[in-house]
This record gives C-alpha cells, structure tokens and sequence, in this order.
C-alpha cells in the first residue's frame, strides 16, 4: 500500500452558511499509521469538517490535501484515497455481505477479481466468511459494524474516517473494534481519523488528537503534549476535555460531553 507522509493536512480551512462561519481557519495534519481522535462538543464543527475531508461539502475557502493531492483539484483522485463509515451508515438489507460488498467494489471501478480478493481478505479478517452469503437483516449490530469496515477498506484506501462508530455497540463489540483500529494502523499501515464522544477510547487507542470548538481547533497534539500546553499533567482527558470546552473547574464531577 502507497504511504505518504502527512495523509491528511487542512490549512486555514473555512466554511460559512449564510452568515454563520461553521469553520474559522481549521489548520490540521494527520500523519501516516496514526490513529488520529477528532473531538468536540455538539455543534463544534466535526461533522461539518468530515463531510469537507470526505467530499460531501466544499470548504468557503482554504486547502485540503489527502496523500498531497489537492482535493479541489483533483476531488476524485482525494476521495480514493479515502474510506469512510458515517455515524448513521447505510447499509442495503436485502442484498447478502458478499453482494454489498461487490456493489461497492463496482462503484470504486475495481476488476472483479481484485473485488473477490479483497473480499476474502476483510471478511477473513473480520469473521465474516461464513456469513457472506447471508441477508444483511440477518446481522447483529456488531456484525453490520464489521461489513462496513470491510466495505470502507475493500479499495486499500490510505485514510479511514470513522465517525462515531462505537455507537451501538456492547462492550466485547466495543473492545474488539479498538483492538481492530490499532490493528490497522500498526499492521496494515492505515491511518485512522476517528471522531468521537467516547473519551476514554481516545486515550487507550489514539497516538495524538485534536480538539475543536466553535469552529477552531483549541488544542492539538499527542495526549501528554495537550496536557502539557495546558498545565494539566496526569489529568484524564474527559476533565480536561470539560475544562477546554465550557470552562468546568477541574474540581468539578466530570460529566460526559453529552451531558
């Protein structure tokens, strides 16, 4: 698999609705084989940011580069590059694993033998061979998570956008998905972007994060680094999160960012 060194970078990237400025010069780089948390409150600009990365929506101004190709340039060529599973991905019912498997690999232009093999290769992976040619309605909750990471891997992409994907999930299905997201970094050389409320999931997988709010990135930065920039060492991030976001006093119980 091609790697380059940063995959994703943002430069002073904006976004206006009208008159309201969504994003105010987001300025981010994401380097290869990390896993990567994108955190903020409701409202804070992540979701408006993805849908830009993924090609869902065109910044007011500023750059967006993927594996240093220019995404206003060259949108397609930026979007190959990318997986993607949503934080309410869909999925067709009826169609079996191995069927929406073989649609997406059409739509990504891939030949069908590089479509079977890739196929084999994350189902495998995934403990999903035995139930390839099952309905998707058939699937649990866990195992519909899986097929998407199969479909958003299927083209070898070099950065995978995760939004939200504990969502859902119980906690042998929570555990097992960290346990794949640092597996694809570490041994697959995918770099991961994972947006997030589940806090303590960024501090047991990600090797640096990004927090935003009101449309501007306010700390970014390995774990320690952020901790350090703010004079918060040994804190947990879930207060210093709280801290950063609505000025909570550190003494304060630590509530969730949805609270």
């Amino acid at each position: 698999m091609e790697t380059c060194e940063p995959v994703l970078r943002l430069t002073d990237l904006r976004k206006n609705f009208g008159t309201f400025p969504a994003l105010q010069g987001i300025n981010l780089q994401v380097n290869a084989g990390q896993v990567f948390g994108f955190l903020g409150p409701n409202g804070a600009g992540k979701t408006t940011t993805l849908r830009i990365v993924t090609g869902l929506l065109q910044p007011t101004s500023g750059r967006l580069e993927i594996c240093g190709v220019d995404a206003s340039r060259q949108p397609l060529e930026a979007k190959r590059r990318i997986g993607f599973i949503g934080d309410r991905p869909f999925l067709y019912e009826k169609l079996t694993g191995a069927e929406f498997l073989r649609f997406l690999g059409g739509l990504w232009g891939m030949s069908r033998p590089d479509i079977d093999r890739e196929q084999r290769r994350w189902l495998e992976r995934f403990d999903l061979e035995t139930w390839a040619g099952e309905p998707v309605e058939a699937y649990s909750h866990g195992m519909r998570q899986r097929l998407l990471l199969c479909g958003a891997l299927l083209h070898s992409p070099q950065l995978l956008i995760m939004d939200e994907p504990m969502v859902g999930l119980d906690p042998r299905g929570a555990a097992r998905l960290k346990d794949v997201v640092r597996e694809l970094a570490t041994e697959h050389g995918v770099t991961v972007l994972l947006s997030t409320h589940t806090l303590d999931v960024v501090e047991q997988v990600c090797d640096a994060l990004a927090i935003i709010d009101c449309g501007k990135v306010i700390a970014c930065g390995t774990l320690d680094e952020v901790r350090n920039s703010h004079q918060a060492q040994g804190e947990r991030l879930e207060q210093l999160f709280l801290q950063l976001t609505t000025g909570a006093p550190r003494d304060q119980p630590a509530l969730t960012p949805d609270s």
